[in-house]
């Protein structure tokens, strides 16, 4: 008998069994692959049974805003009526002018309002001018290339520096003929120099006629 023959049944052996592991190891797969389909694990099963959650849980709703508590009633010239929003009563308003220098940049801001006749002034303004003003040498004002007056800072922050002024009928008469004020600072990096802000009085005796008493 050939050799080979003697050695096919082995061949065929190893072969049949080769054939037997590999349909034993596909049927221990299936069966693990079914397990798992069937059987999931904790993960999944946590993924699967958590409770779906609120799109909208998360979602911004939004908020009423405070209203802006000032306005403007009305435009005389260049001076604005900015008045202010009370729950009682009428609402106060001043006159109000937003200052720039010849480039157009705001550079001060100009707010007047009448007072009582009582009070050693018959108007009194709030005048803001940047920072880095030398406060020393306080803030001039004059109307129409004439005779200026001087007023004191009072304080600064932030925003800038603030003088509290008062201004007598001579004052206010000369603001209503004049065409134009101006504001003379001296800015602190430069002492020997000056700034010069520029006022319009177009439309100031209109606006100062539907000004405010302010009694405080």
């Amino acid at each position: 008998m050939p050799g080979y023959i003697r050695t096919l049944p082995l061949i065929a052996l190893i072969s049949l069994g080769g054939a037997l592991c590999a349909q034993e190891a596909e049927q221990t797969e299936q069966a693990q692959a079914t397990q798992e389909v069937q059987e999931p694990d904790a993960a999944q099963t946590d993924i699967t049974q958590a409770p779906a959650a609120n799109p909208a849980s998360d979602l911004d709703m939004g908020q009423e805003l405070d209203q802006d508590p000032s306005y403007i009633r009305d435009q005389y010239g260049d001076w604005q009526l900015q008045c202010f929003r009370t729950e009682a009563g009428e609402d106060p308003c001043q006159m109000y002018q937003l200052l720039r220098e010849d480039g157009g940049n705001p550079v001060a801001e100009f707010s007047l309002f009448k007072l009582p006749d009582n009070s050693q002034a018959v108007a009194g303004a709030t005048i803001a001018v940047p920072l880095g003003t030398l406060l020393p040498e306080g803030l001039k004002i004059l109307v129409d290339g004439g005779t200026a007056k001087g007023y004191n800072f009072s304080f600064c922050s932030m925003a800038g520096c603030f003088a509290r002024v008062g201004f007598t009928n001579a004052d206010i008469a000369a603001f209503k003929a004049g065409a134009e004020a101006t504001l003379v600072i001296v800015p602190a990096q430069a002492p020997d120099q000056t700034v010069q802000i520029r006022a319009s009085l177009d439309g100031f005796t209109a606006a100062f006629n539907e000004a405010s008493v302010i009694d405080n």
